[in-house]
């Protein structure tokens, strides 16, 4: 079968250009590039290309190319293309079987084989076709697929040579082409002959004079909790002393100026640059991405195609890829980017003849996951840091995938390596390499940590300063242009290295003689660059490409159809519903924890709720408890302890209960809304779906989760509290809580989408909810609202769903009037003079039809019912278009560089000056002043950096460890991590503990630093030939590869409060201090020693915190030794330099430090002075000193059998790739073996003996023999801890100013509900639901204070825990007493806004004074409910979600719900006195309504004609000295009798006695103290008390064990 003959010589040239064993930057290019050549005009209808033997012998003329690719451009920057086709053919020497065979096997395989094009650039001037190696036919002839699948895997090692590979220069060779015609597939000529959409598509990005402009200063004070009242005197003290220029708007600073350059498609850009130059915002600007910059000048373009008409119509074709790997975790890798190709799928006119859908995924999706080395994990999920997935690596690969299968003609990638080791990110940019080769696109990726490796994949380079461009050009001159300027490269310096170094004044290097003549500040070096050759070459090129293009739109236009004038999305909208909707369920059922969790939970609460309103009658007695609310009580009852009055008021209740129950769960959809945003907005700008698409989604995915919810919880309570019980009552009542509930979910995810914050949206729900409680026309009855708030009730589904819940319930029903409702009572009373408390009763009749009692309470009518549900319905429906349209108009993050935030009168004086001035604060934005030689006189405090090093504390004690093994339970066994280690650490001595991602190197570092707290871990650990010391933990230093901050906290205060609390007491404190001030010079930090360090992006840089994190750690003067875990990870070259510096410093200061890093460069690994190196498996291979350019280390693997090291080659590079670290088919010898059997070993283990016997006899060190767990007795500190949190609460108003504001917003809410609230019958039950609603504000103010809590304990349990700062009691009371006074505060806010103007007109001193200190308990009651709640919860989403779950446990027995009389037997006997709202409601009640006489209204009144010769007060004096009450005589002689004469009567339904007052606050203060005494014990029992009376038992049994064995011996 013949095919493509330019498909043959496609892969014949990639075979042979692909790696040939040379190093160099040019060869290793040509490994991902040489497959693309023929682009540039010849293979593509060129009569100069050959025709090459087909399987058959016979020869095809090669296929015309698509039209938009004959304007490509012909040259490349780095040199010419060749002269013709032949220059790529096979030369004299080579087997002509290798074409044959290599043709046959890839018939054989596709008879639809493509030809593939080259990226722009080509292979170097040389001719390199003499350093060809033959291919081997006979290997390529067995050539299978599933071989090359499995080839796939070893790509990260093919290009190595070491002992034992199976991989010889010809194999590789023969599989890269294998690759490239496997990626033909999907990108092939032949596929783009056929596609519409790719002959349409917008290739190649110009840009000129691109210039960016966005608000701010760079660095901002830190903002307090007297910003908010002193905001306005500051104000104005600005404007007397600085005039009109102080009130004005913050400047507008310059991000990016002036940029000109083009990325043609099949190149790759590499961004450079430090932290805040601007290289985010240069990727997010040629990525389109232009939201929340202050203006944008100059001119992008994509094809031809402006900026504006890209952004309208062709949004697909562009891509963003922030650092962050932004998937769902719960979703497969398969499903993941199943969902991304069944999105992207191109229409039939795009796809090959024949080929569906459903083809096109299944294929895509197995070329990729295969090319990508991801088809082992398709069935993993992605997981994050609660779910267990992928690897990082693999997760980065996955994100990869996800862009190649967007086809994107322009994609951006920020800083996607962070936190990749070396190899991982080398096969990171490799894969970038192919995607961009193989979719012929424009690629920029911005990279912190470039290996050489990584550079010389890249074909062109922008470095990045100040947002001034100091170079643009290709990557092989950008490093000669800088040595032209007059900088020196050192040896084995990355070019990326040497590139980002000459922007730090610090790290450059200055050729000799340059000294005066090179550029100092980023304009100067903009302003060479602008002169240079560089610089015209720019432009010569943009001109180039720009004429090309202009042949390239025209063609373009030609090819379009209507089907590609718009690109935005690929399937239709209902589509894209559908598979939305079927990820989502994917998403859902993928937590299966989390979903049956949540119906288990349910289904526990209907069971609560109907045993409370269990079997309700059908008469009098059970028509209040049908229909009350959940807050609420009937209108007109008495309470006595008969029968009856035990079911008076459960009725009403579990119907609103049902109703409310469900919808208040729809409360979760906000956490949900935000916490899945970020991807949202990722797959918008990916144009996967519209943001409306994935709300109906959502919407339909409720459908029936709603229906499962609902019916759980349904179904429970209707049968068992004994509502209606005939089909269509029943299916009615489901119905409306089904669509009731439907509506509520999209009500709170239109919030959600359309607020920016989840503390916003916090607090509108709080509000809103007590909206949706009161105004349901039933709690108040809609002639006692207030005009102001009145027409909520007609904008409130709840009301429309009571109302219909009720028709459906009461229309049918005859209700049978007995005692109590039925009056008076008495042996005197007969039937017809008595009349029945309920409305809508008819005098002389004791039946009340249930559709008159609606009719007369509510105005509520069964002609209604469907009316209801079609308002419930469309009130749904406007939800769910909110929350489209929120979700459409939602905007990423604005754009702008970081902001330094220094405490007010901190800063330095240059900053403030320019903070007061307006002028833009370079340096924090750059990162500059930590650099000493840029300190002025005022911020430095004139040590040099020789008498700083001198007055670091010196160890002088040894650490050594020996045959330290480390095995964990794995599955049903055990997994060993770490065998057989020994080595030391040393005074003096530069440590590095290095290895393959997985070798062990953070468990071991763990191990050593005594932090393990899982498995078994045994060895001997001695200091100075010693056992440890109880202190070790607090003497040692451990930097943390997290850097975990108080982010409020200054660079000072954070070392200041390590120094007070770690160095011994006996140290004075200013001396400690003194102490801190040295740190801070030796680091480099004085100028930013006044910032907080804040969080990513606000704050201290990368770079900074981990100076922060090193700096604490030497503020407790470590007297044994100093653990770092991966201080560069990261950092970008310059930064981790400077790091590594820094640590160097303290090594030649005395310190003994031990470090594990991740593949340095060469520069930084000669740093070190010994090296511990580990293999998979946790064993050494290596472990002793470097020596000189690490000459004792290659010379170690060198003599036992390693290739030889390259000068040019990185060491940490070399003994790495010599033990086959990382290569899953490394077939040589065992290196672990190899050292255990090597002198080097038994040297090392005699020099262990050696320094244990002669540091046992040393004198002994006041550190190791310190036996206190902690430096500073527990006073010291508690108080050191509770002053930090509490200016921690200081310095974060925004918390504060929300818990302050939800307690003003709620109280006016209460008060204007209940304004002035009189004496009538009616008024009574305002008043008991005014003090209810105060209760209700409580959920909101945990969700609040819970997050606060968890931060505080995370990090104790992060880093301060494991150095014995300070114990868990201190942790415990720091977290508990700031928020007591803003509490008391808060609440007293809240008394004010709600009780005088609602329940306290009238009140005497001592019931409000009463009144104000009971509230200031339930403050108290809340904040310890909910960090007892957070204390034992492992993380916010957990605390939040069991809040609502506990609070509606408590209310639901305090006797509101349901009244004392009417709680079951069960119930009452106990949890009644134990719910603390019972005393709490009991105290605020009997308060509220003592003394208050009660005059009913006129409606108000129960109307029976007395006997005859009996007076109304005769005939019913018996039954009211008993029942309460009064009467009176009303027209014609009619009987008036109204049920309460006085509030404490009315209490007594209740349960509720003033007298009881003093007990009810005794009680609820003793509750709160239980509360807090939960806090501790709670905490205890997370952070280490389960393991200890595990411990505890454990060792119990093993004694036990133990004396039982010999008592059996002694029997023997």
């Amino acid at each position: 079968m013949a095919h493509d003959s330019t498909a043959d010589s496609d892969l014949l040239e990639a075979a042979y250009t692909h790696h040939d064993g040379h190093s160099g930057q040019t060869m290793r290019r040509n490994e991902f590039r040489a497959t693309s050549s023929h682009i540039q005009g010849t293979s593509y209808g060129s009569d100069q290309s050959a025709s090459l033997p087909s399987a058959s012998g016979s020869q095809t003329s090669s296929n015309e190319p698509p039209s938009y690719y004959q304007g490509l451009p012909t040259t490349a920057v780095s040199g010419p293309r060749p002269e013709s086709s032949s220059d790529y053919l096979p030369t004299p020497g080579h087997d002509v079987t290798t074409t044959r065979s290599l043709d046959s096997a890839m018939e054989a395989e596709d008879d639809d084989l493509d030809g593939k094009f080259q990226p722009i650039k080509t292979a170097a001037a040389k001719d390199t076709t003499d350093q060809r190696p033959k291919l081997q036919s006979k290997r390529s002839s067995r050539m299978t697929e599933d071989d090359l699948f499995r080839v796939l895997s070893r790509r990260k090692t093919n290009t190595s040579d070491h002992p034992g590979s199976e991989m010889s220069p010809a194999v590789t060779q023969e599989e890269q082409a294998e690759i490239e015609r496997l990626m033909s597939r999907m990108f092939g000529a032949n596929r783009r002959a056929q596609s519409e959409e790719e002959k349409t598509r917008h290739v190649g990005l110009v840009f000129k004079n691109l210039t960016v402009k966005g608000m701010g200063l760079g660095a901002a004070l830190q903002p307090t909790l007297s910003d908010p009242f002193l905001g306005l005197p500051r104000l104005l003290s600005k404007l007397f002393t600085k005039g009109k220029s102080a009130s004005g708007k913050p400047p507008v600073r310059t991000i990016l100026n002036d940029f000109t350059g083009c990325v043609k498609p099949g190149e790759m850009l590499l961004v450079l640059g430090r932290p805040g130059a601007g290289c985010s915002t240069f990727l997010k600007v040629l990525s389109n991405q232009r939201f929340g910059y202050e203006s944008i000048k100059g001119d992008v373009t994509y094809g031809g195609t402006d900026a504006k008409e890209m952004a309208k119509n062709y949004r697909g074709e562009i891509v963003y890829n922030p650092e962050d790997d932004l998937h769902y975790a719960t979703l497969s890798v398969k499903n993941t980017l199943s969902f991304a190709l069944k999105t992207r799928t191109p229409g039939k006119a795009s796809r090959n003849e024949g080929e569906s859908r459903l083809d096109y995924v299944r294929e895509f999706l197995r070329v990729v996951s295969k090319l990508f080395w991801i088809e082992h994990t398709l069935g993993t999920k992605v997981g994050n840091e609660f779910v267990r997935g992928v690897s990082g690596g693999e997760k980065k690969r996955v994100s990869i995938a996800e862009a190649m299968i967007t086809r994107a003609s322009t994609q951006c990638w920020d800083n996607s390596t962070k936190g990749l080791d070396a190899s991982t990110a080398l096969e990171y940019v490799e894969s970038l390499r192919t995607l961009t080769n193989m979719t012929h696109i424009s690629t920029s990726v911005a990279l912190y940590q470039a290996g050489e490796s990584l550079y010389d994949l890249f074909d062109k380079v922008v470095l990045i300063d100040e947002g001034r461009c100091l170079y643009y050009g290709s990557t092989e001159n950008a490093a000669a242009y800088f040595e032209g300027l007059g900088f020196e490269r050192p040896a084995r310096w990355t070019t990326a290295d040497f590139l980002t170094s000459v922007t730090d004044p610090h790290e450059r290097k200055i050729r000799e003689g340059y000294e005066d003549r090179i550029p100092r500040s980023a304009e100067h070096f903009e302003n060479a660059y602008r002169k240079s050759g560089a610089f015209e070459a720019t432009k010569n090129d943009v001109r180039g490409f720009e004429q090309e293009l202009e042949s390239l739109r025209k063609e373009r236009l030609e090819n379009r159809s209507n089907a590609t004038k718009q690109k935005n999305y690929t399937l239709p909208f209902h589509k894209q519903v559908w598979e939305c909707t079927i990820r989502q369920f994917r998403i859902m059922f993928g937590d299966q924890l989390t979903l049956y969790g949540k119906w288990g939970g349910i289904l526990f609460q209907a069971l609560i709720v109907g045993s409370l309103f269990y079997n309700l009658p059908q008469t009098s007695a059970g028509v209040f408890p049908r229909g009350m609310f959940i807050l609420s009580i009937a209108k007109r009852s008495i309470w006595l302890p008969d029968q009856p009055a035990k079911q008076l008021l459960r009725h009403r209740g579990v119907i609103f209960f049902l109703l409310l129950f469900n919808a208040l769960l729809a409360l979760a959809e906000l956490t949900d809304a935000f916490s899945s945003r970020p991807i949202m907005l990722k797959h918008k700008a990916f144009s996967f779906y519209r943001p409306s698409a994935y709300a109906i989604a959502q919407t339909v995915v409720d459908l029936p989760l709603v229906l499962v919810q609902v019916l759980l919880f349904d179904i429970v309570i209707y049968f068992m509290s004994g509502l209606a019980r005939t089909p269509s009552q029943f299916f009615i009542s489901i119905l409306i809580l089904f669509m009731q509930t439907l509506s509520m979910y999209s009500f709170f995810r239109a919030i959600g989408s359309l607020v920016g914050s989840l503390d916003i949206a916090t607090r509108i729900t709080g509000v809103a909810v007590q909206a949706l409680i009161v105004y349901t026309g039933y709690l108040i009855p809609p002639q006692k609202m207030h005009p102001w708030f009145k027409w909520l009730i007609w904008i409130n589904p709840v009301q429309y769903g009571f109302e219909a819940l009720m028709a459906n319930e009461f229309y049918n029903l005859n209700i049978e009037c007995v005692p109590p409702n039925l009056v008076p009572q008495g042996p005197t009373a007969s039937a017809q003079y008595q009349s029945c408390t309920l409305q809508g009763s008819q005098q002389g009749s004791t039946i009340v039809q249930g559709s008159q009692y609606i009719k007369t309470a509510f105005t509520y009518e069964r002609a209604h019912l469907w009316r209801n549900f079609g308002i419930i319905t469309a009130f749904w429906i406007f939800f769910v278009m909110l929350t489209m349209l929120g979700m459409e108009l939602q905007k990423p993050n604005a754009g702008g560089g970081a902001v330094t935030i220094f405490k007010r009168g901190q800063a330095p004086k240059s900053v403030e000056k320019a903070m007061d001035s307006g002028d833009t604060i370079k340096d924090e934005e750059k990162a500059e002043p930590v650099d000493g030689n840029k300190l002025s006189s005022e911020d430095s405090s004139g040590s040099d950096e020789g008498d700083l090093v001198k007055g670091v504390a010196r160890n002088e004690s040894i650490f050594t460890y020996q045959n330290v093994n480390y095995t964990i339970p794995y599955e049903k066994g055990e997994r060993q991590l770490l065998k057989d280690v020994q080595g030391y650490v040393r005074p003096g001595k530069l440590t590095a503990l290095m290895g393959a991602s997985g070798a062990g190197k953070s468990t071991l570092l763990n191990t050593l630093a005594q932090r393990i707290n899982f498995g078994v871990v045994t060895g001997d650990f001695l200091v100075d030939g010693r056992p440890l010391p109880k202190s070790f933990q607090r003497a040692t230093g451990f930097a943390e590869q997290m850097d975990v901050h108080e982010p409020t906290a200054t660079v000072r205060e954070a070392l200041r409060f390590s120094a007070r609390l770690r160095q011994p007491k006996e140290v004075p404190i200013e001396e400690k201090y003194e102490y801190c001030e040295r740190i801070i010079d030796l680091l480099e930090m004085r100028s930013i020693a006044g910032a907080t360090i804040g969080k990513i992006g606000e704050g201290l840089n990368q770079e900074q915190r981990k100076r922060v994190t090193i700096g604490v750690e030497l503020a407790s003067k470590p007297e044994l030794l100093l653990f770092l875990d991966e201080p560069t990870s990261g950092l970008d070259s310059g930064a981790a330099f400077n790091i590594v510096r820094f640590l160097r410093k303290l090594a030649d200061s005395g310190q003994a430090l031990l470090v594990t890093i991740h593949q340095p460069s060469s520069v930084l690994f000669e740093h070190f002075d010994e090296l511990l190196l580990l293999k998979t498996g946790g064993r050494i291979v290596y472990h002793g000193p470097l020596g000189k350019d690490s000459r004792q280390l290659i010379n170690y693997f060198e003599g036992n059998g390693a290739k030889k090291c390259e000068p040019s080659a990185n060491p940490a590079e070399y003994m790495l790739e010599a033990i086959g670290a990382g290569d899953p088919n490394y077939k040589g010898q065992d290196w672990g073996d190899v050292w255990a059997s090597s002198p080097e070993h038994q040297a090392r283990a005699q020099e262990i003996q050696d320094l244990i016997a002669e540091r046992r006899n040393a004198p002994t060190n006041s550190k190791t023999d310190d036996n206190r767990e902690f430096a500073m007795p527990l006073g010291a500190q508690v108080y050191a801890v509770v002053e930090r949190s509490f200016v921690s609460y200081w310095r974060t108003p925004d918390y504060m100013v929300g818990k302050f504001v939800l307690h003003i917003f709620t109280g006016l809410f209460n008060s204007f509900t209940f304004y002035h609230v009189g004496d009538t019958q009616i008024d009574l039950q305002s008043r008991l639901f005014s003090v209810f609603m105060t209760l209700t504000i409580s959920p909101p103010l945990i969700q609040q204070l819970q997050p606060k809590f968890l931060n505080f304990r995370n990090i104790y349990q992060s880093r301060e825990a494991n150095s014995k700062i300070y114990s868990w009691v201190a942790l415990v009371t720091g977290a508990i007493l700031p928020e007591l006074p803003y509490s008391i505060v808060a609440g007293t806010l809240y008394f004010v806004c709600w009780w005088f103007p609602a329940l306290g007109r009238g009140a005497s001193p001592f019931s409000s004074a009463y009144t104000w200190m009971l509230l200031m308990l339930f403050e108290l009651y809340y904040v310890g409910f909910g960090q007892a709640i957070a204390a034992f919860a492992p993380n916010e989403l957990l605390a939040s979600i069991l809040v609502p779950l506990f609070f509606l446990f408590v209310v639901s027995f305090c006797g509101v719900v349901v009244p004392f009389a009417g709680l079951p037997t069960f119930w009452r006997s106990w949890m009644y006195y134990t719910t603390p709202f019972t005393y709490l409601l009991s105290g605020f009640v009997s308060a509220a309504v003592h003394d208050r006489p009660v005059r009913c209204d006129d409606n108000e009144f129960a109307r029976f004609p007395p006997p005859p010769n009996e007076t109304c007060d005769s005939y019913t004096q018996q039954f009211i000295a008993q029942a309460g009450g009064y009467v009176q005589t009303g027209v014609n002689g009619i009987c008036e009798f109204c049920q309460y004469r006085n509030g404490d009567e009315y209490a007594r339904g209740f349960n509720i006695y003033y007298s009881h007052k003093w007990r009810d606050y005794g009680i609820f203060f003793a509750f709160c103290g239980f509360n807090f005494a939960f806090v501790f014990f709670a905490s205890w029992l997370f952070l280490g008390g389960t393991k200890t009376i595990k411990n505890m038992f454990h060792a119990k049994a093993k004694r036990q064990q133990k004396e039982m064995q010999e008592k059996r011996t002694e029997k023997a």
